[in-house]
């Protein structure tokens, strides 16, 4: 079921919150978000009901957040969608949902980080966090945490497609950037807990600086370079050393290996720049119309990643 197979609306989780969740259905309800995968509709002030729209793969991600998240979010220093309820599918709806709460700020990808000390400061601490040894039966990455090199045969298709819309010059440096992460030395430490999916439109700022993490449907074990990737998406012009000096995980126990994460991050930033671009220009992939607000942070990305090692 997608998008073009039942009309989301307020009625519809208005219903849907009587039948399941009754003690919830009177509070204020408005929509919030239309994300990739789920809507997100505000449920008074501090809760929000997370119902997939547009994605077979949302209803796995659904309750991976609701088994895995309670336990890793007291743990984490930025505010993140606890969730509270789960939604099961029924004759209304046959599909699973979530109740979760509710975490204030604007996405980057519309309000992009200014201040840059202290939003390197925030994702460090965040990460830092995070990025633990997660425990035996930790869910794996769709096509995240891996080896990078099991997605080579992807990224020449990806490179052609956003060099097709005109925005890339370079695209050997683009290449470059892709050789010398595949190159470096794999990750040989204990699979880390990771968010999967740090892009600006699930990071919050508020005034400026990172306020809170949002989408934890592709959180998984393993490689934090899929993370750390976020330090080019996201931080402004000349915040990305300090991120690196904060941030501690086991990746930093040796300065070899840290290098060698750095390298792999690269890559990984470099990868979701493209598909970054590609999303933001209409109709060339994903959602009909694009989502042109992943366009500019995208082409900001990618020009920071071929000015810096």
């Amino acid at each position: 079921m997608t998008d073009t197979d039942l009309e989301i609306t307020a009625e519809l989780i208005r219903d849907l919150l009587h039948e399941q969740h009754p003690d919830l259905a009177d509070r204020p309800l408005r929509l919030g978000a239309r994300g990739w995968d789920n809507q997100l509709w505000r449920l008074g002030d501090d809760l929000a009901v997370r119902v997939p729209w547009a994605t077979e793969s949302a209803d796995a991600l659904l309750r991976k957040e609701h088994r895995w998240l309670p336990a890793l979010a007291p743990h984490l220093p930025l505010p993140v969608p606890v969730p509270q309820r789960l939604g099961e599918p029924s004759a209304r709806f046959p599909r699973p949902w979530l109740v979760t709460t509710w975490v204030p700020g604007v996405p980057a990808d519309r309000a992009p980080a200014t201040r840059g000390a202290a939003t390197a400061d925030a994702l460090a601490a965040f990460l830092t966090a995070l990025h633990r040894p997660a425990p035996d039966g930790a869910p794996a990455g769709r096509d995240r945490g891996g080896r990078l090199a099991d997605q080579a045969g992807r990224f020449p298709d990806l490179l052609a497609a956003a060099v097709a819309t005109g925005q890339i010059t370079d695209p050997d440096a683009v290449r470059a950037v892709w050789d010398d992460a595949v190159a470096a030395p794999e990750w040989s430490g204990p699979a880390l807990w990771l968010h999967g999916d740090l892009h600006p439109a699930n990071l919050l700022t508020a005034d400026g600086a990172l306020c809170g993490v949002i989408d934890f449907g592709d959180l998984c074990a393993g490689d934090p370079a899929y993370d750390l990737a976020s330090a080019w998406l996201v931080l402004p012009d000349g915040a990305a050393d300090r991120f690196h000096a904060g941030y501690r995980s086991a990746a930093t126990t040796d300065p070899a290996t840290y290098a060698a994460t750095r390298r792999r991050a690269r890559g990984c930033a470099v990868g979701r720049a493209l598909v970054g671009i590609l999303i933001g220009d209409a109709g060339v992939h994903g959602r009909p119309g694009g989502k042109p607000t992943w366009g500019p942070p995208a082409r900001e990305a990618l020009r920071r990643l071929l000015a810096t090692t």
